[in-house]
């Protein structure tokens, strides 16, 4: 049963709230924390270790690392560094460590996305899988019923039909470890007919033939669809949509970057929307910060890797996919309008 909550001002920010409370029930992971050289990256990791989320590795210049918490008023005591002489080397350092099932997630710290995802994507000594890596942004918007999934805005610049499938596959992933056992994805354009001079459109009634034929499992897609259409059950009547995803989608598959990228930036800032979001498709989940997220931004992100890698069977930890759902099952029960 998906998590819905009370579109009401007072219930905003309560899908995280919940879930990081939700989260904690659950052992915590041990994620590397990559090049953290930042007050807030500390912060963050510390205050997701607090919330009994993670167990932070922090992989970088040791000396800049203490000299970052000193500076914020922090305490390292108890937490593992891993000592590497700069961006690049913490990036394959913990890319290595991964790899070798010493690390359950990654997170960006204070060097830029390009360097950690130079590891990750190395074709000898990377965590690339079968799937195309994609991002995935969860956002709690103030005054809609339950959170959205929106892909992808961070990775794929202007991804193939075959990217797309991935994208998809990732976003229902998540969705699923989320507690979504049947989410509603919806194929985005700028209309809802199918116009050979929009390739967004052909796009989107592929992928959801590509469903129809099993190609794409474990959802319901629909597409194209413009964003009112999606999720606006007042706009897809009005269009005269008969559709089980329109006016009520679970997942956005934006056309491109450009597009994903504006569609949560603007929920961000014009609507209000509290974010978190990862990077899926590698061995493990990967947090990927952003220089305007906040402290509660960075904790509610590294939840989302902790439950992601659960979901997926964290090694020895007696939890993996059934035993998880399990768990979520009251979760959702309480928080459902």
């Amino acid at each position: 049963m998906p998590l819905r909550v009370q579109a009401e001002p007072a219930a905003y920010g309560r899908f995280f709230e919940a879930m990081i409370e939700r989260a904690a029930l659950l052992p915590p992971v041990k994620m590397g924390i990559v090049h953290p050289c930042d007050g807030v990256a500390v912060e963050a990791a510390l205050a997701a270790r607090a919330r009994g989320l993670i167990i932070p590795i922090l992989i970088g210049p040791r000396a800049k690392i203490e000299a970052a918490a000193r500076d914020a008023g922090l305490s390292l005591a108890g937490v593992e560094i891993v000592d590497a002489p700069h961006s690049h080397a913490a990036a394959e350092k913990a890319v290595a460590l991964a790899r070798h099932c010493k690390l359950d997630a990654l997170k960006k710290g204070s060097l830029h996305t390009d360097e950690l995802m130079a590891a990750v994507v190395n074709k000898d000594h990377g965590l690339r899988t079968d799937r195309r890596m994609s991002h995935v942004f969860v956002l709690d918007v103030k005054g809609h019923d339950k959170p959205l999934l929106v892909t992808d805005a961070a990775i794929n610049i202007a991804p193939t039909l075959d990217e797309k499938r991935d994208i998809v596959r990732n976003a229902i992933d998540l969705a699923h470890a989320l507690g979504i056992a049947r989410p509603k994805v919806a194929i985005l354009s700028a209309v809802e007919n199918v116009e050979a001079k929009i390739p967004s459109t052909v796009d989107a009634a592929a992928l959801c033939k590509m469903a129809d034929r099993g190609q794409i499992t474990g959802a319901v897609l629909d597409g194209p669809l413009a964003f009112d259409n999606a999720i606006s059950p007042q706009a897809a009547a009005a269009k005269g949509i008969v559709s089980p995803v329109a006016g009520d989608a679970d997942i956005l598959v934006a056309a491109n970057l450009d597009a994903g990228n504006i569609l949560a930036k603007q929920l961000v800032f014009l609507a209000g929307a509290e974010t978190a979001g990862l990077a899926l498709g590698a061995r493990v989940p990967i947090v990927l910060t952003s220089r305007a997220d906040d402290v509660r931004a960075r904790v509610a992100s590294t939840a989302l890797a902790q439950i992601f890698a659960h979901w997926r069977g964290v090694p020895g930890d007696g939890v993996g996919e059934s035993r998880l759902l399990e768990k979520w099952t009251e979760f959702f029960e309480e928080h459902k309008s």
